[in-house]
């Protein structure tokens, strides 16, 4: 499977690298490169049979997972290029007061009368989230009243109408949207996670044909970036990280982040994305939305 991706140039964790199994890091260049590539696949495809029919598979097909942002600028977008930066940056000032009650009705909707229950962020808790980590030099945008109503997201089982909170933005007459309801739970693998750490991170985009996913891969600094690969089967896609160009010798006690977009044959549809190492669904995560419960 071709894989393709840049440096975001960000060390973002401190880990041991130093031919610790499943880090990126330092490694012998005549290590059996052959034999790791058949080890990450029968890892893969051990993941993949454990997926197919299992409760967990259940519990995500019937789960409402998002797999886009839950957060949306107003309809036409945000008008200058400062608007937009403070947007990015979630920087945002409230002007007045929210209201702190919490709705009763947390109704995800899909085609055909599908339906579920989820628990609802009450609109003051939104707005933290929303802002949570935020902050910027310039001009924020001001929040001055906030609304129910709905949003349409895409989901793992297609698209769906969940409730909302819709935020007032000074000099705006659309609002920005908020999805008010918390994703369900990641279910549990499976199959037991392999030592070491994780190589992929989460998922960050997909694209507009479900041909291409891209995520997060960590590798280390005595390396030429992560390679991710990915084991397709009817209900699962199985990413597995690994890195390229080991150097020998001890590294630098540092991960660093990489986005890699990996190719599929055919579109992800409602196939789950799984992680060879963990062997848990890869979690979604654009611009922070609510979490799970």
């Amino acid at each position: 499977m071709r894989a393709a991706g840049r440096m975001s140039g960000r060390a973002v964790a401190a880990l041991v690298v130093g031919c610790l199994a499943g880090v990126a890091g330092c490694g012998s260049p005549d290590a059996d490169e052959s034999g790791e590539r058949e080890a990450r696949a029968d890892r893969a495809q051990a993941v993949a049979e454990a997926w197919e029919g299992s409760a967990a598979a259940e519990a995500w097909r019937t789960g409402y997972h998002p797999v886009e942002v839950a957060v949306r600028p107003p309809r036409g977008g945000l008008r200058v290029a400062a608007d937009e930066r403070a947007y990015q940056e979630r920087h945002f000032a409230l002007r007045g007061r929210l209201p702190a009650k919490r709705p009763a009705d947390g109704t995800v909707r899909w085609g055909e009368g599908d339906s579920l229950e989820r628990p609802v962020q009450g609109p003051a808790e939104s707005y933290q989230a929303l802002v949570a980590d935020g902050g910027g030099e310039g001009a924020p945008l001001t929040v001055t009243g906030v609304e129910r109503g709905e949003m349409r997201l895409a989901t793992t089982r297609g698209p769906a109408t969940v409730p909302a909170w819709l935020f007032r933005l000074e000099g705006y007459d659309a609002p920005l949207s908020w999805a008010a309801v918390t994703p369900s739970p990641l279910p549990r693998s499976p199959v037991a996670r392999t030592g070491g750490a994780p190589q992929v991170d989460r998922i960050v985009a997909t694209s507009r044909d479900g041909r291409a996913v891209t995520v997060i891969a960590w590798h280390g600094a005595c390396d030429d970036g992560a390679v991710v690969e990915a084991l397709e089967s009817r209900g699962s896609v199985v990413l597995s990280g690994s890195v390229k160009g080991q150097k020998p010798g001890n590294c630098t006690k540092q991960a660093i982040e990489q986005r890699v977009t990996v190719k599929l044959e055919r579109p992800v549809g409602e196939r789950v994305l799984l992680d060879a190492h963990t062997g848990q669904p890869l979690p979604y995560a654009g611009p922070r939305g609510p979490r799970a419960r």
